[in-house]
């Protein structure tokens, strides 16, 4: 089998092992409580589904930011920037606002492509909803709120990894 291969293969499963892990961590994990600022939400995932793959950004209120692409490779440790995480603060402030749009999630799959899913980390438990991207691009959904939140996250990462690239 070529090398190259093998390489693709895994950097896939470690793509798949960060979402598990980011699914999976509690919140006494990384050591966060409920706090006026973080009430009940202390983790978003958003999942955009394509036809050869999905992007999920993961955000914890410990100020962890990452983009993990399914077939392999993403950005992990952008929180470590201001300008991302701002961002990701107003991310999980606006799936506060949103809580009742949710309900509990009891399997936890990748979205069809031209889906996007969302899963909220809470103190009680994990919940998820799912809507036509398209629906929320356009506003046309009452989680359009929540979907434009993440995107200016994955928009602040961009930047930096462009002034990066510039460098």
């Amino acid at each position: 089998m070529p090398k190259k291969d093998d390489e693709a293969r895994e950097a896939a499963a470690a793509s798949r092992e960060l979402r598990d892990k980011a699914l999976k961590v509690t919140a006494e994990e990384l050591s966060l409580a409920p706090t006026a600022a973080h009430l009940n939400v202390w983790g978003v995932l958003m999942e955009l589904g394509y036809p050869q793959a999905t992007a999920t950004l993961a955000v914890f209120a410990d100020g962890t930011s990452s983009l993990y692409i399914s077939t392999g490779g993403g950005v992990i440790g952008a929180g470590e920037h201001k300008p991302v995480r701002d961002e990701s603060e107003k991310f999980l402030f606006a799936a506060q606002g949103l809580l009742q749009h949710f309900e509990p999630a009891v399997e936890t799959p990748y979205p069809e492509p031209k889906r996007v899913r969302f899963y909220i980390r809470t103190f009680e438990s994990t919940l998820t909803a799912e809507a036509d991207e398209q629906e929320l691009g356009r506003n046309l959904h009452e989680l359009g709120p929540l979907f434009r939140a993440g995107h200016a996250v994955i928009t602040q990462m961009r930047l930096i990894s462009e002034r990066r690239d510039e460098a």
